[in-house]
C-alpha cells in the first residue's frame, strides 16, 4: 500500500534503497553506494534538473559486478530502457515518445565505444549532449525522398556499465564507480528477478510518490557544493546534492563526503592529454626555473626520461620530433592569445629555434596540476648531461639555466 506523500520519509526512504543495492552489489566504497542511491532518486525527478550526472560501471575484467548493479538500478528507476546496442536515431526517438522522459540503461558499453567499434560518433554526442536540459539534435524524418527535419531532444537519464573505459568527454560527465570482482569475504545475495524485480518496483514507486513532493523545492535548490568542487564536477553533482539535501536526515552530509571521495578517486586515476603531460615535462623536467630552450637540448632532455612516452611516441617506435613538438604546444596559445610556436634564441653559437618560458607561462597556469613543492623532481631533468658530458647550460652560453651544481644544491635543501 502506497503511503500518504505527506507522510513519507525522505530519508529513511533513501536507507531502504541503499539497503537494496546493498543486498545485491558489491560496490568498492561507501561513497559508492550513497552516489548510486542518489542517482536512482534523481531519475525521478530528471524534470527538475538542468542538468543529469552519467552512472558509469567500468572494470578492467568481467566478472565485476557490473550488470548486476545495472540491473538493480533498472529496477529502481522510471521507465527503465535497456540496450546492449543503440543508434543515436533510435535513441532520439526514444526520448521523444510519449509516457515521459526514459532512464537509459546501456550495458556492455564498451561495444560501443571500444577499439572495435568504430568511434560510434552520433552515439558520443548523443549521450555529450543529453546531460543538459534544452539539447537537441536536427534529424531527417519521412519516407523515400518526402523528407523533413525535426528537432529531437537528448536528454535523459542514462546509466552505464562496461569494461575498459569511456571517451573523456563522458566521463567528465559521469559519476564513475569502478567495480571490481568479490573478494572471497564479500558475499551478495543472488538476485532472482521474478521474486526481486517485485521488491524493486515497490521501492521505485515509493521514489516516484516522495518524488512528487519535492519536485517543487529541489528545482528550486541551489545545492552548496564542498570546498573545491566546481566546474563540470559540481554540474555532475548538482542534482545529486539536491536529492539529498531534499531527504535530509544524514543524507545531505554523507552524499557531500561521497561527492569530494568519488571526485578525488576519479582524478587520481586520470592520465593527463598528451598535450597536458608535455606541458608538465616542460614545466617540471625540462625548463626548470630557465627563461628559453633551444628545441634539440629540449627534445633531449624529453628523451631522457624514463617515465614519458617521448623517446618511443608513435606506434611503430618514433621518437617525438621537432616538428611534433611545434604541432602538440601550438594548440596552446600565449599570454596574447597566440599560438605556441617556436622563436629564433640567440646565443654565442648561433641561433637556433626553442621555446621561451614566457610564451608557455599562461598555459602551464589553465591546464598543470599544481608543481610539486621543493621536490627533487622539480629540478633535475633541465640538467641532463648531453653530448659527450657536456650541459646544457656549458654547451649554451648566455641562457639562464639551473646548472648542475644548482641543482644538486636545490635537491639537497
Amino acid at each position: 500500500m502506497t503511503r500518504p506523500h505527506a507522510l513519507i520519509d525522505g530519508a529513511a526512504l533513501l536507507d531502504e534503497v541503499e539497503a537494496f543495492h546493498r543486498r545485491f552489489n558489491v560496490f568498492p566504497t561507501e561513497a559508492a553506494y550513497v552516489a548510486v542511491t542518489l542517482w536512482d532518486a534523481h531519475a525521478h525527478l530528471i524534470d527538475a534538473f538542468d542538468g543529469t550526472a552519467r552512472l558509469a560501471f567500468l572494470s578492467p575484467e568481467p566478472g565485476s559486478g557490473k550488470s548486476r548493479a545495472l540491473e538493480i538500478v533498472e529496477t529502481l528507476t522510471p521507465r527503465a530502457a535497456t540496450t546492449v546496442n543503440a543508434s543515436a536515431n533510435a535513441l532520439f526517438r526514444l526520448v521523444e515518445a510519449d509516457g515521459g522522459t526514459p532512464t537509459l540503461l546501456f550495458d556492455e558499453i564498451d561495444t560501443v565505444f571500444g577499439p572495435k567499434a568504430g568511434g560510434n560518433e552520433e552515439v558520443r554526442g548523443f549521450l555529450n549532449s543529453g546531460y543538459r536540459r534544452g539539447a537537441k539534435s536536427l534529424r531527417c524524418v519521412g519516407d523515400g525522398s518526402n523528407q523533413n527535419t525535426e528537432w529531437f531532444s537528448s536528454f535523459c537519464a542514462v546509466a552505464m556499465a562496461g569494461l575498459g573505459s569511456l571517451p573523456d568527454t563522458i566521463l567528465t560527465r559521469s559519476v564513475i564507480i569502478r567495480m571490481r570482482k568479490k573478494a572471497p569475504n564479500e558475499k551478495a545475495e543472488p538476485y532472482r528477478r521474478r521474486v526481486h524485480e517485485k521488491q524493486g518496483h515497490a521501492l521505485r514507486d515509493q521514489l516516484a510518490d516522495w518524488a512528487a513532493t519535492v519536485h517543487d523545492e529541489v528545482a528550486q535548490a541551489w545545492p552548496e557544493m564542498p570546498d573545491g568542487v566546481s566546474d563540470r564536477p559540481a554540474d555532475v553533482w548538482e542534482p545529486l546534492l539536491a536529492v539529498a539535501d531534499a531527504a535530509g536526515g544524514h543524507w545531505p552530509e554523507r552524499a557531500r563526503a561521497a561527492c569530494t571521495a568519488l571526485i578525488k578517486s576519479a582524478t587520481d586515476g586520470d592520465e593527463a592529454s598528451l598535450g597536458v603531460r608535455l606541458l608538465t615535462d616542460l614545466r617540471d623536467r625540462v625548463f626548470c626555473g630557465a627563461d628559453r630552450m633551444p628545441t634539440a637540448a629540449i627534445l633531449e632532455v624529453l628523451f631522457g626520461l624514463d617515465d614519458a612516452p617521448w623517446a618511443d611516441l608513435t606506434d611503430d617506435g618514433k621518437a617525438l620530433t621537432a616538428r611534433g613538438l611545434s604541432k602538440l604546444l601550438s594548440q596552446y596559445v600565449r599570454p596574447d592569445n597566440t599560438p605556441i610556436r617556436p622563436r629564433s634564441i640567440r646565443t654565442a653559437h648561433g641561433v637556433p629555434k626553442g621555446y621561451y618560458a614566457e610564451d608557455l607561462a599562461d598555459a602551464w597556469l589553465r591546464y598543470c596540476p599544481l608543481p610539486p613543492e621543493k621536490s627533487a623532481t622539480s629540478a633535475t631533468s633541465a640538467t641532463s648531461q648531453v653530448n659527450g658530458g657536456e650541459s646544457v647550460a656549458e654547451e649554451l652560453p648566455g641562457i639562464r639555466y639551473i646548472t648542475p651544481k644548482a641543482a644538486t644544491a636545490h635537491r639537497t635543501a
